[in-house]
């Protein structure tokens, strides 16, 4: 899906993060840092890594049953398999020994959810005369900025969204489920080029902003009834994020009304994303708003996360940057975020990207319920 002059660009970002450490050497082992790095990623059946020197070539020490795909989708030419017979760990220690790093400097992402305190230890253990390097938040830092290559991916995802909730909203009548909903938006996913079925949360909504996190289950959707319909699509797993209420039939004058004013509060929102903006003061625009509007009796929840790259991982949203009261840092241009906003059973989001003049959508919905 992407070039190889932006995975140069990448190395170069990698290397300068390297240099900025005084390591030696990056060990990369958290999903989304070796599909953003490497252009391949594998779940951690058993443990994995791939390794950049500040100077010469990378090198991948995975399984041996995924050589091939590996080699396949990557740059990287010198990938390292072991069998399933082998330690893992003693096989990446053993890679890392016969590149010549076992004196060396290596930085890790302490905040790696592969970086068990377990494997920390017995790769402290197998190579005593290595030093190893904290890089706290390296894996997610290096992405929050994102290349016009990415952010075409970006909107292809944001697309497939756009398509999926249109036919959701077509479709879906009294007597359906909200599994046949969910089954709808799978559909166009698998159709228009999503790496899976997967589609979020679609469940009927109740209470002011419970139903964000609802359980997804079998229920029967019922004339006048509010259908929370999130989507995540991902391309080359690059994810879009969408959110739109779907009411079975004309939605009553209070929900409308509703939903103009948390449209209206995102929209300032969205137009105050621009280069340099505090991501609190961003924040403080729905938070505030929607509180002195009475729409929410409290509000506690972010109202704005990072958005990019997913793999399988433990946490299913990105959340090293979030808009709240406290996040005092400054927006750059071309970061991505899910702009999300709850109230009275009503959810919006969108996919946004920073522009230079405001944020811009790369979700295209009609802004309204559906």
């Amino acid at each position: 899906m992407f070039s190889r002059a932006e995975y140069d660009r990448r190395i170069a970002l990698a290397r300068d993060a390297i240099a900025s450490s005084g390591a030696d050497l990056l060990l990369a082992d958290s999903g989304e840092l070796l599909a953003w790095l490497t252009g391949y990623t594998v779940s951690e059946t058993m443990y994995r890594a791939a390794f950049l020197p500040r100077d010469g070539e990378g090198w991948f020490c995975l399984r041996a049953l995924d050589e091939a795909p590996c080699r396949e989708q990557s740059w990287i030419t010198d990938v390292v398999g072991f069998a399933d017979t082998e330690e893992a760990q003693a096989a990446v220690a053993a890679s890392i020994l016969g590149h010549g790093f076992g004196k060396a400097r290596i930085g890790f992402d302490t905040n790696s959810y592969c970086m068990s305190s377990a494997t920390f230890m017995r790769l402290q253990a197998l190579l005593p005369d290595a030093t190893f390097v904290p890089m706290q938040g390296v894996g997610d830092s290096l992405r929050w900025l994102k290349s016009r290559e990415e952010i075409a991916v970006l909107a292809q995802a944001s697309q497939i969204a756009d398509k999926a909730m249109a036919e959701i909203a077509r479709q879906v009548t009294p007597g359906m489920t909200t599994r046949d909903a969910a089954a709808i938006a799978s559909g166009v996913f698998l159709r228009e080029g999503a790496d899976t079925g997967e589609v979020g949360p679609v469940v009927k909504a109740a209470g002011s902003h419970e139903f964000l996190h609802g359980v997804f289950k079998t229920e029967a959707i019922g004339e006048g009834d509010t259908l929370h319909v999130e989507l995540i699509p991902r391309v080359a797993n690059y994810g879009a994020r969408l959110m739109r209420p779907i009411v079975v039939g004309r939605p009553p004058d209070e929900l409308a009304v509703t939903a103009e004013r948390l449209v209206a509060l995102q929209d300032l929102q969205i137009a105050a994303m621009k280069p340099g903006a505090r991501a609190c003061d961003v924040d403080a625009i729905m938070r505030q708003g929607a509180l002195n509007a009475g729409l929410r009796p409290v509000y506690e929840n972010v109202t704005a996360y990072t958005l990019g790259l997913y793999t399988r991982t433990p946490r299913t949203s990105d959340f090293s940057g979030v808009f709240l009261p406290t996040s005092d840092w400054s927006l750059e241009q071309n970061m991505v975020f899910h702009l999300y906003a709850t109230a009275q059973g009503l959810g919006f989001s969108e996919t946004v990207v920073v522009g230079s003049n405001g944020g811009i959508r790369l979700t295209k919905s009609p802004r309204a319920i559906l």
